[in-house]
C-alpha cells in the first residue's frame, strides 16, 4: 500500500476513475491534457494502488507565498468510495506530509468542501485543525 508518484500518460489516464469520484464535473476525455497543463503550474499527482488498480489519489503542489512560506498544499485526496477506512488516506496523507518534511516546508495544508464531513472527520482525527475560511466567488456558470 506504498503510495507512487505518477507521471506517464497511461498512469494519470489510470487515476481518472478515482479522481472523478471527487471532481465528477473534469470530463475523462480533457483529464490528462488538464493534468499536464496543472503540472506546469507545479501539481503533482501520487496513487495507491491495490492488485493494479488505482485505490486513492492525490493532486499536490510545493510552492511558497507570502501568507505561510514554503508549504506543500494537497489539492486533491480521494479514496475510491468503496475502498475507504482501510488505511489508503492515512497512508496518502503520511507520505504527503513525509515529503513536506523532506522539502522543508513550514507548513503543510489542504481546503475541503463544506460538505465533505466524513473527510472533515478524517482529517481532525489525523491531526490536521481547522484553520481558516475559504472564500469564493464563481466567475463562470457552471464551473
Amino acid at each position: 500500500m506504498a503510495p507512487e508518484l505518477v507521471e506517464s500518460d497511461a498512469a494519470i489516464a489510470a487515476c481518472y476513475d478515482v479522481m472523478a469520484e471527487l471532481r465528477p464535473h473534469v470530463p475523462r476525455e480533457s483529464f490528462l491534457a488538464t493534468v499536464r497543463a496543472m503540472q506546469a503550474d507545479g501539481l503533482r499527482l501520487a496513487c495507491i494502488r491495490e492488485d493494479g488498480r488505482v485505490v486513492a489519489v492525490a493532486g499536490y503542489r510545493i510552492s511558497n507565498n507570502l501568507f505561510c512560506g514554503k508549504h506543500l498544499y494537497v489539492d486533491d485526496l480521494v479514496t475510491t468510495d468503496a475502498e475507504r477506512s482501510k488505511g489508503h488516506g492515512k497512508a496518502l496523507l503520511a507520505w504527503l506530509r513525509a515529503l513536506a518534511v523532506e522539502n522543508d516546508c513550514d507548513v503543510f495544508h489542504l481546503d475541503s468542501g463544506v460538505q465533505r464531513k466524513r473527510a472533515h472527520q478524517f482529517y481532525l482525527r489525523e491531526g490536521l485543525e481547522l484553520s481558516s475560511y475559504h472564500f469564493s466567488e464563481r466567475l463562470k456558470p457552471g464551473t
